[in-house]
């Protein structure tokens, strides 16, 4: 009903890049691993980079470690073990701790700013809930596939917003931070009108 953007660009990316997971494959590199090195870096670079205002190249690192999340997902459906509940249930858990160590990590540098630090906070709490209804509606066996702003768009909008504000364009964060707390409650509120109609 809401188609969001990794659906749109499934096929194409995935044609694009299953070269390179396969080379990665036959060099003895699992998608797990994979998941693991990302988040591990996004977390560094957050509370580092970003954390001591180095937005700009902090944001060209984070994108690139976040990169990771469109190779294992490949990876692991062209392996023999077609991914697992275990590489499944890390993947998600390492986005969740990735996302919020992008929002600590700029909270860190912007907590004297009242407005922008308060909107950090938000969008912590909306960053772990999104996908909480999510699970919580499958658990019940609830499709709730819908959402104007999943992770990947989420994550484009408040690197877009950290990597202009790196450039000198100090208005930027903000205005991705409005944008992004816009659009979050959308997807909150477009959740639970599903499961409200599953459920009722």
């Amino acid at each position: 009903m809401y188609p969001m953007i990794q659906n749109r660009l499934r096929a194409p990316v995935t044609r694009l890049i299953t070269p390179v997971c396969e080379y990665l494959l036959r060099r003895g590199l699992t998608a797990n691993v994979l998941t693991a090195i990302g988040a591990i870096g996004v977390v560094i670079v957050s509370f580092t980079l970003f954390a001591s205002g180095e937005l700009f190249l902090g944001t060209l690192l984070i994108t690139f470690f976040a990169l990771s999340d469109l190779l294992d997902g490949t990876m692991a459906r062209i392996s023999k073990s077609n991914g697992s509940k275990w590489g499944a249930f890390l993947d998600s858990t390492l986005d969740r701790i990735s996302d919020a160590a992008i929002c600590i990590g700029l909270w860190l540098y912007f907590r004297d700013e009242s407005l922008i630090s308060s909107l950090l906070l938000l969008n912590l709490f909306l960053g772990g809930l999104i996908p909480y209804i999510r699970a919580r509606a499958e658990g019940l066996s609830i499709k709730c596939e819908v959402g104007i702003a999943e992770r990947v768009e989420r994550l484009i909008i408040i690197l877009a917003g950290s990597g202009l504000y790196g450039l000198g364009l100090k208005d930027a964060m903000l205005v991705a931070l409005i944008l992004l707390t816009v659009l979050s409650v959308i997807t909150v509120l477009q959740r639970v009108r599903v499961v409200y109609r599953a459920g009722s």
